[in-house]
């Protein structure tokens, strides 16, 4: 079928036929056939490259440029961010597109102005609770990677939303999901056509290698040309490079994938033409700008040599220019977490699997689901690039290459299963009912939950003691109110709601300024509460970290909060409030990173949470013991800029970060205004030629003290 055929507005043709798609890939023109054009709910569950966005695309352009509205869910920020830069190119037909990802207790009204909303399901979560009211103008919704509904830190928050989603008025569902072993459970949920099928626009053939023999799963056998000095990955790698294909390899561990890259680097260099060499050497100067970490100065080694690792450890610059690096073919190997898989187009033409488990606290090395390899292995073979894609993955014997053979290359999908039962999503998810006036009584609220993909999977009725304790502890906490059959949310209930919080991590902080003498009001008290709540992710306490974590409590008793919990977690957040601590500080992140054994995008990520919890504690605050307000409020924007109370006047600059604000001040220019009266040499000294210039333009720009 072609895209000319449907009866789609000619803006919508034309635009896709600028950008050379003519035919619909049998997927689409299943949806079409299904009623994907006449407001029919849908669930595709495709494999990877199959397809699926653009069924998203002509769902939501099709109601946009009929007065209607569109709000696609993703998981991740990551995501969010790609697929804002794709559908932006929709503003060439009078398409306005925004991104909404950030903080979590506003309205982003503003967004009312936008054809199509993207967003995470947390954040779509965070406007239905704080009734954002453009929510009630869409019609139609996509939810991205469905099949994470299974995700049990995830999972719950996208199956609430749906579920709420649906009540609100009459919304096309598209829900596109990788293939999963209960499509038609998920379908039947959603009220929703399910589109299923293997097919792939490029042939997918999936192997498993014992040194350099590579055997398909048809069969067929394959012998790999070794290099002088490399393993099994980088022989893979370097045939596929004389092929002039690009690989992505998947480690089970950080450390794992970045010593993958150090040894594909070094080996591959040679195969690399100068032309190739000299951008990867303007890519890895640009890697070198971002931060001053020994993170950074080996990753920009590995990209000079053609290849990088990528993980959650990265800063998020680092990140956007490996992947822009090589999504336009300058790197050649990208060595990875499993993360990279679930999130980004990154498509190789070998993927290259080098480990199938993961690390689990309680029950040690386990291996993956089928659905996470398969995640993976739908990576290889770029539509129109690539002939085939490859998925090898490295076993050590002909045993593990069988079981591999037998559990991944021919296994079948899990199905995916509600997590809603656990006890932190009731928690917060009931509050939010009840706050939000979706329940206003017991059964209403037993109502809404008959609705979610749990009830549909099992008896509610195995969830029902669950309910009646997560009530309890809600009315015991002070958030709600039972009276007969009605419910209602307290002040603090609508508070905690509206603030994205656990009601478990407002009750902590809740509990703790009521304790008027006890509460230490100092900086580390506070970062210390913040990280005694189950919303901050405490650091775990490796073998080393004891001595140093005990040495830190002794220095600084007069300023802790007593334990409450049994001493692992109670040196558990006190080791996270200890790295906090050296943030707010302007210790130097490379010195963070080595001493906590992290990466800078692990305290980015912890900095963004304990600036978002330290927020909503100085909220409760406010309403509990105003006078100590403030000390939240004063330490959230140093949370936020890891700097000194001094310094966040100076911070309030464009390209003014911690680090250049320490050197302005020290150099006398406490404020905008005195660095206002510095000539341009003076700035250049302290922050170089390129920032002064910026700084200067800026502040001159700007009127006196604005």
């Amino acid at each position: 079928m072609q895209i000319g055929e449907l009866p789609i507005p000619s803006v919508v043709k034309e635009f896709y036929d600028r950008r050379g798609f003519a035919e619909l890939y049998p997927p689409q023109e299943d949806a079409i056939w299904a009623g994907l054009l006449d407001g029919v709910n849908l669930l595709a569950a495709v494999p990877t490259a199959s397809g699926k966005t653009l069924i998203a695309e002509l769902a939501m352009l099709s109601h946009v440029l009929d007065g209607g509205k569109a709000l696609y869910i993703v998981p991740l920020r990551a995501l969010a961010s790609e697929k804002y830069q794709r559908f932006k190119e929709f503003s060439e037909i009078g398409v306005s597109v925004g991104v909404s990802t950030g903080d979590l207790d506003s309205r982003d009204e503003w967004l009312a102005d936008r054809d199509i909303i993207v967003a995470t399901s947390e954040k779509v979560d965070s406007l239905l609770r704080n009734r954002a009211s453009w929510i009630s103008e869409l019609t139609v919704v996509v939810a991205d990677e469905v099949h994470l509904i299974d995700s049990a830190s995830r999972g719950p928050t996208l199956e609430v939303v749906l579920a709420l989603l649906q009540r609100i008025g009459d919304i096309q569902i598209i829900a596109l999901s990788a293939t999963i072993g209960n499509p038609r459970e998920v379908a039947e949920w959603l009220g929703a056509r399910p589109i299923t099928g293997m097919w792939r626009p490029v042939e997918l053939r999936e192997g498993v290698a014992i040194g350099s023999a590579i055997r398909y799963r048809d069969g067929e056998g394959h012998k790999v040309e070794r290099i002088a000095g490399g393993d099994e990955t980088v022989n893979l790698v370097a045939e596929t490079l004389r092929e002039g294909g690009q690989s992505l390899v998947f480690d089970s561990t950080r450390r794992n994938a970045e010593a993958s890259a150090k040894r594909i680097s070094k080996a591959i260099k040679n195969l690399l033409d100068d032309e190739t060499l000299s951008a990867l050497r303007e890519v890895a100067s640009r890697i070198m700008e971002t931060s001053e970490t020994d993170t950074t100065r080996t990753l920009a080694r590995c990209v000079a040599g053609g290849a990088a690792f990528h993980h959650a450890g990265l800063g998020s610059g680092q990140r956007s220019i490996i992947e822009d690096a090589y999504r336009e073919g300058t790197l050649k190997v990208i060595s990875s977490t499993p993360t990279l898989a679930a999130g980004l187009n990154l498509p190789a033409r070998r993927v290259i699997i080098r480990g199938y488990k993961r690390y689990d606290p309680n029950y040690g090395a386990l291996p993956i689901p089928v659905l996470e390899y398969k995640q993976m292995a739908g990576r290889a073979g770029r539509p129109g690039l690539d002939p085939y894609g490859e998925a090898i993955t490295i076993t050590r014997s002909p045993e593990e290459a069988e079981w591999v053979s037998e559990n991944y290359l021919n296994g079948k999908p899990e199905r995916v299963w509600s997590k809603l039962a656990s006890e932190p999503a009731l928690r917060s998810h009931l509050l939010s009912l009840i706050a939000t006036g979706f329940a206003e009584r017991l059964d209403e609220l037993y109502e809404f939950m008959r609705r979610t993909f749990y009830a549909h999977q099992q008896d509610l009725w195995s969830m029902r003691t669950n309910l009646e304790l997560t009530l309890e502890f809600l009315a015991d906490a002070g958030m709600i109110k039972m009276a007969g059959e009605n419910l209602y949310p307290t002040e603090l209930g609508l508070l905690t709601s509206q603030l994205y919080l656990d009601p478990l991590s407002a009750k902590i902080i809740k509990d703790e300024l009521e304790e008027e003498d006890e509460m230490k009001m100092t900086d580390l008290g506070i970062l210390q509460l913040i990280s005694r709540t189950p919303d901050m992710p405490r650091l775990y306490m490796r073998r080393g970290d004891y001595r140093l974590v005990e040495e830190f409590i002794k220095e600084h008793q007069h300023k802790l909060l007593p334990p409450k919990d049994e001493d692992e977690w109670y040196l558990a957040e006190v080791k996270t409030a200890s790295l906090l601590y050296e943030w707010i500080n302007e210790v130097p992140e490379n010195e963070i990173c080595t001493k906590y054994k992290i990466g800078e995008g692990d305290i980015r990520r912890l900095s963004e949470t304990a600036e978002w919890i330290t927020h909503a504690g100085g909220r409760i605050a406010r309403t509990i013991r105003p006078q100590k307000a403030e000390a939240f409020h004063e330490l959230t924007e140093r949370i936020a800029h890891g700097a000194q109370r001094e310094l966040i006047p100076l911070i309030q600059l464009r390209e003014i970060g911690r680090v250049r604000a320490r050197k302005l001040y020290n150099a006398g220019y406490r404020t905008p205004n005195d660095a206002r009266r510095a000539n341009h040499e003076e700035l250049a000294r302290i922050i170089g030629p390129k920032i002064a210039e910026k700084i200067m333009k800026q502040l001159h720009e700007e009127r006196p003290g604005s």
